[in-house]
């Protein structure tokens, strides 16, 4: 839908939600920005499908006919189209604001907020404040979660370039997406693979390069009953064994990374030399490249090659 009909469809209903009486279909045309500027029988044509589209979407518009008068009015009577009083108990309120919390810095962050604003709105307190100490969060720093996440939600197949946990290469995989699942601080890809010809699970972060989406929406398929908790919790995955990396820090900074190193020293030359432990290289570049120029990654190598790789995808 265009934007010039969008907001005229707008003004329609807000005009016919404002007036105390029935307005005829000439008046309308006087006070409705985009219905001046046509002729008689093309407005005409224009008000049919406005008002077709407005009912379908749930809008009642009322007809009114007056024996005094050849033509009919139109207006939308606000008790029919208002909702009814929206009644949430503290603890659905309290949910419903924690919901936003955890998608504050998702691609979801503006839906929500719009829906707390709704809400608000309407008389319904959220009960956002008072929930500061549980700051939940979503760790969406994944580049491949929100195109994955809309692949989902289209029901589409997608296309992407996966680094296997054995031997790091990269190879190209065909997916259709069944969801997206959080397990244990991590984000999965659970769905079908088409080359493999069976179900897969993928690890968000080791997806390299874009997400490329495939054929029309609505062609996937999600098998019925298919639990994708449990394809995730028992998938077939080799434990990454923990080790040690050697990073530099710039002297009052990284307090969180200090908390958890095995030993801070200082380094000279304005830094500091700090032992993390850590097992998947690709978590820690997550976390690591948020931090910006006041931590550098020395060894081992493969962690600082993800970490310069996070670095020149955000420059890109």
């Amino acid at each position: 839908m265009s934007r010039r009909k969008t907001e005229r469809l707008l003004n329609l209903v807000i005009c016919l939600l404002a007036t105390r009486r029935p307005l005829p279909a000439d008046q309308i045309r006087q006070v409705v920005p985009g219905y001046d500027r046509d002729g008689d029988e093309a407005f005409q044509r224009m008000f049919e499908r406005d008002k077709n589209e407005l009912r379908e979407i749930g809008i009642p518009i009322e007809v009114h006919k007056d024996p005094w008068d050849d033509e009919p009015g139109y207006r939308i009577v606000r008790q029919a189209y208002e909702l009814p009083e929206i009644t949430l108990a503290p603890d659905e309120a309290a949910v419903l604001g924690l919901a936003a919390q955890v998608w504050r810095r998702a691609s979801l962050a503006e839906a929500a907020g719009g829906a707390l604003l709704k809400l608000r709105a309407a008389g319904v307190e959220t009960q956002e404040s008072g929930m500061d100490a549980l700051e939940l969060r979503v760790d969406t720093r994944d580049p491949s979660f929100p195109a994955l996440w809309e692949a989902v939600r289209d029901r589409r197949a997608v296309r992407f370039d996966y680094r296997t946990a054995g031997s790091g290469e990269a190879r190209t995989r065909t997916v259709e997406p069944w969801g997206v699942v959080s397990r244990r601080g991590r984000w999965y890809i659970v769905g079908h693979d088409r080359d493999r010809d069976g179900h897969r699970v993928f690890r968000l972060s080791r997806i390299t390069g874009p997400v490329t989406p495939l054929g029309r929406p609505g062609a996937v398929r999600v098998p019925p009953g298919v639990d994708l908790r449990e394809l995730v919790g028992y998938r077939d995955d080799q434990a990454m064994p923990e080790r040690t990396a050697l990073l530099r820090l710039r002297p009052g900074t990284c307090q969180g990374v200090r908390h958890l190193a095995r030993d801070v020293r200082p380094a000279g030359d304005g830094w500091d030399e700090a032992d993390v432990v850590f097992a998947d290289p690709e978590r820690l570049a997550g976390w690591l490249a948020s931090l910006g120029p006041d931590v550098e990654v020395v060894d081992p190598p493969d962690a600082r090659d993800a970490v310069i790789r996070r670095l020149k995808g955000a420059m890109a």
